[in-house]
Parts: C-alpha cells; structure tokens; sequence
C-alpha cells in the first residue's frame, strides 16, 4: 500500500511498463511529491541507494489528463493495472492488489485535480517512439514543446533489482519453494560489518526468521532462530542513518539486533506481529497463564 513518508510524500512499489505495448513491466519505486509537482520512480527506495542518485523517470503532474484503472481490453494479461494518460503518452503501472490500486488512483487524482471518469473500452492507441538502447537512467524528448523525460531500461549487468515481481507473484513463487512459510516478502536489511543496506527476501516459519538473496533460493543466507528472539518491536530510539528510515523495525537476540526496513507501515506491523506471535507460539503459555 502507498503511505506517507517524513516528507509527507505519497510513496510505494509499483510494476511499471517501461516500453509501452510491450507488456513488461519492471518493479520501480515510486515517489508522488506534490510539493515539486512530479512523480518521480527509482530502482529501489531512495534510502537504500547511495546519496545523490537520480530517479530513472518523472513525470509532471500538470502533464496528466485522466488516472483511472485499465480494462481488461488493453491489459488482459496483467492484474491490479491503472493507466495515467499524460500528453502523448500512456503509462501502464500494476500495483500488488485491488486496494492498492485504488490507494494509487484516489492518491494521483487528487495530486492532479482530476475527477475519475468511468472506466473505458480501450484508450487511443498511441505509437511508442523508439527507445534508446544506451545505458542512461532515462532519455529525454521533446513533445508539444514540452520536455519529457521517459525511463529505458535498465543493463541487466547492473547490481540493481530490475525485475522483481509484485506482491501477488512474489506470494505463488514463494509457496512453491517455500511451502512452510505463514509470512514472506522482501525488505531491507542493515549488515551486521559494513552496515550497508541490501534488499533480501524474507520467510516466517515456525521455527526461524530466515533471509535469502531471492524468493527462489532454497538455502537462507541466514536463519535467526525463534528461541534465540528476546524481543520484537518498532525501531523508536534513531540515531544516523537509522534516522533517515521510514518502517524500520528491529528483532533483537542476545547477540546482535537486526535492524529491518519494510516498504510500508502495513508490512512493518504485520512482520512484528506475525514474529510475536510465532514466538508465543513457540514458548507456549506463561506459567502464570496456567494458574
């Protein structure tokens, strides 16, 4: 689901077909800042990227006409899609269920003034115009006088995540390697040397939080035993870069405390309270309970 940052920035995951027509659609983070008029979508949150990096494509928000979900006719094949039509051009995103999808449409109608009309048949087809084969984040065209930056894809050589699906893929990949899991998805995580960030998937089951570089690993780079959690809960007391991080959570043992960042506040409660539980679970009742 979208939520609001420290900024008061609407922010969130979304596929995004980055050619149009061509039916693939790439995991971009996308940010709506009111404030500077523009969408704006990056590899990877933000906060986890280093300093200064710019995002792969923007859009105006005065460039928009109609946000509104797509029919089945112009995306048969892709679930949860919305389409923004802005100038020349239609940008095809796929969010992760119904509800985010209508978060996204209430959030870009209303950053645009633009009251939803119904839904249609099938929009104009517009040509897309040739895309740049080069390595550049984005490239930049001139339409009706107006400059328009439009992303192109990214190398895959690139250490970035170009393709990671959504939510509702994620979860059916997820249960066929992993089929013992109550909870999954991916979040960020802070080394324990270098205190870097990296995005790793993430499983609950039983017995162990455990963490890989993708859902379809089979073995975790790391499994945090259940027995060896003290405690559970919403990272609070920030200091440096912890700071900066929106939804950080931290599971703390008797060794060292896993600071854990989620990509809304949804993710990051549903992740404590499933752990919690889990680990209740696993220690059985409390004596005084039995009493």
């Amino acid at each position: 689901m979208p939520y609001l940052d420290r900024q008061n920035r609407t922010c969130g995951f979304l596929d995004i077909e980055e050619n149009e027509n061509s039916d693939k659609f790439y995991r971009r983070y996308f940010i709506l800042d009111t404030h500077e008029n523009f969408l704006l979508w990056y590899m990877d949150n933000p906060q986890n990227l280093p300093p200064g990096t710019v995002s792969v494509g923007s859009l105006r928000l005065s460039y928009i006409s109609k946000v509104n979900e797509a029919s089945v006719k112009q995306k048969p094949k892709a679930e949860f899609c919305f389409v923004i039509n802005a100038l020349s051009r239609r940008y095809f995103l796929q969010a992760n269920d119904a509800m985010d999808l209508k978060e996204w449409v209430i959030a870009l109608n209303n950053a645009t003034k633009i009251t939803v009309l119904a839904q249609s048949s099938d929009a104009t087809n517009v040509s897309n115009p040739s895309q740049s084969t080069s390595r550049q984040a984005y490239k930049t065209a001139i339409v009706g006088g107006v400059v328009v930056h439009t992303p192109v894809q990214q190398s895959e050589n690139e250490d970035v995540f170009t393709s990671e699906p959504g939510s509702h893929i994620t979860l059916r990949r997820c249960q066929s390697v992993h089929p013992n899991v109550v909870r999954s998805g991916y979040c960020v995580k802070q080394g324990n040397v270098r205190k870097s960030w990296k995005r790793r998937f993430f499983t609950l089951d039983d017995q162990t939080v455990s963490y890989y570089k993708s859902e379809m690993d089979k073995e975790p780079l790391r499994s945090i035993r259940l027995r060896d959690v003290q405690k559970v809960n919403e990272c609070l007391v920030k200091s440096g870069d912890l700071l900066s991080r929106d939804n950080l959570f931290e599971i703390i043992t008797s060794t060292r405390t896993f600071y854990i960042q989620t990509d809304t506040p949804e993710d990051m409660k549903g992740w404590i309270k499933d752990i919690a539980s889990k680990i209740q679970d696993f220690r059985g009742p409390s004596k005084l309970s039995k009493r």
